[in-house]
């Protein structure tokens, strides 16, 4: 459970990240609203965007991975989409610019933030 409440939040700190950095992606609410956006991103995430890379596989092979740019920048689109006024995304390139920093800054936390049972999924060197 605190594994997903720490996603959660890193997901937060990216998201309120790239709308600081980013000119045309816009938040209008508290922090309360940004957990919100942050909850349904993560489940966009974690419920559509598999079935889109699968569906979009072929792309994926034919651009060596650079076409999972655009995906994330479209679940960031469907995300501004159903939060409507809370958060406003002002055209592709916005989003695609949002898209990479809330990637990189989540990237960059994962890695600060490691996962003690991490060392547990790693299979063990027969000594």
């Amino acid at each position: 459970m605190l594994r997903i409440l720490v996603r959660w939040a890193i997901n937060a700190i990216a998201i309120w990240a790239a709308i600081k950095l980013v000119p045309g992606i816009h938040h209008g609410g508290t922090g309360a609203t940004l957990l919100l956006i942050a909850l349904i991103f993560g489940l966009i995430n974690a419920l559509i965007r598999p079935l889109i890379c699968v569906l979009s596989c072929p792309l994926l092979v034919l651009t060596l991975g650079l076409f999972t740019l655009v995906i994330n920048t479209l679940m960031l689109q469907l995300t501004a989409w159903i939060t409507g006024p809370i958060l406003t995304i002002n055209g592709f390139w916005p989003a695609f610019w949002g898209a990479v920093i809330i990637s990189i800054v989540s990237g960059l936390l994962n890695v600060l933030i490691k996962d003690e049972r991490e060392s547990d999924r790693r299979p063990r060197r027969a000594s």
